[in-house]
């Protein structure tokens, strides 16, 4: 289970090496801001796994973590070597497409190491992740899209990935967006 120690170790994780990569802090910080709202729709247990991810989510790209260049493969990697539950190492490995790039990218063995359950953890931390831009506000999933290919390029394979997820990412916000809205106001 959860506990509150894993969730404030997430937060001082995310503290020490996303902090100092600027605007990216912003956009971890309203991530995990809109999990933890979000989170109230899950069992405790649940609800603790998806905020430590939210935290955890782009640790990969501390330039003490980036061992492999991609950011979720070695987000996934620490997260999972730190003892921490291992749904939340299957969330920081496979947010918001994270499969499709590495099958882009030629990673070998990327879904043994880190299968991809596509539950409502998966489409909750991507609805996260993909209806905030990187300065932390909000921002709809095809603005965030058309955001990450300008940033990249077009042709650049995290471009390629997420274009080529669009539907599934689809699917995944309106799942959470009626997950939210049964639950009612909290």
């Amino acid at each position: 289970m959860i506990d509150e120690d894993i969730l404030k170790a997430a937060v001082g994780w995310a503290s020490e090496y996303v902090a100092p990569l600027g605007r990216r802090w912003q956009h971890v910080q309203a991530v995990a801001s809109k999990a933890a709202r979000v989170a109230t729709t899950f069992s405790s247990n649940d609800a603790g796994v998806l905020v430590a991810a939210a935290w955890l989510h782009d640790i990969g790209y501390a330039g003490d973590l980036a061992l492999s260049g991609f950011h979720p493969l070695d987000g996934g990697r620490f997260v999972r070597a730190r003892g921490v539950e291992d749904r939340v190492a299957l969330l920081v490995a496979n947010h918001s497409g994270a499969r499709v790039e590495a099958e882009l990218r030629g990673i070998e063995g990327y879904a043994a190491e880190f299968p991809f359950l596509d539950d409502a953890l998966d489409a909750a931390l991507t609805y996260c992740d993909l209806t905030t831009g990187p300065d932390g506000l909000e921002m709809s999933l095809h603005r965030r899209v058309a955001e990450i290919s300008d940033r990249y390029g077009r042709d650049h394979v995290t471009a390629r990935a997420v274009t080529a997820c669009v539907w599934e990412f689809e699917r995944m916000i309106a799942e959470t967006e009626a997950r939210i809205a049964c639950a009612g106001p909290r």
